[in-house]
């Protein structure tokens, strides 16, 4: 359940650690996997001491950019149609662009079914592994 104010980790290399959600996008509920949400990157991820052109260019986002990301990983138990209940140790996002591309070409993490069925293969085809 992520809902205002909710943290999540960013599991891509778009060059953020830490957003933090301000807005559920289609729902009056929280997101749960699957959902796209808008959020604000709180933490950037650090690249080390010397940042060349290269690893310049390789940041998409800075700290204080809004997005809009997809949550891949919640943290609240939920029921899936098989009757079984699925819980992750965090709740994680993957951060895309205007068009529903994602704006990292890595993600490191497992991601949720569900993006299976609400049409986010991108994202799939991207992850090393999906439960």
């Amino acid at each position: 359940m992520i809902q205002l104010k909710s943290m999540l980790n960013c599991i891509d290399n778009s060059g953020a650690a830490l957003v933090e959600c301000v807005q559920v996008l289609g729902k009056k509920r929280p997101a749960t996997v699957g959902d796209k949400i808008v959020v604000v990157i709180q933490k950037q991820r650090s690249l080390g001491h010397d940042l060349s052109a290269a690893a310049q260019a390789a940041v998409k986002v800075r700290r204080g950019d809004i997005s809009h990301a997809v949550v891949v990983r919640t943290r609240k138990e939920y029921g899936r149609a098989d009757g079984s209940y699925i819980r992750f140790d965090d709740n994680a996002c993957v951060l895309i662009n205007k068009s529903g591309d994602p704006l990292g070409t890595r993600l490191s993490g497992v991601v949720g079914r569900e993006l299976k069925k609400k049409k986010w293969s991108k994202i799939l085809s991207l992850a090393p592994a999906y439960v």
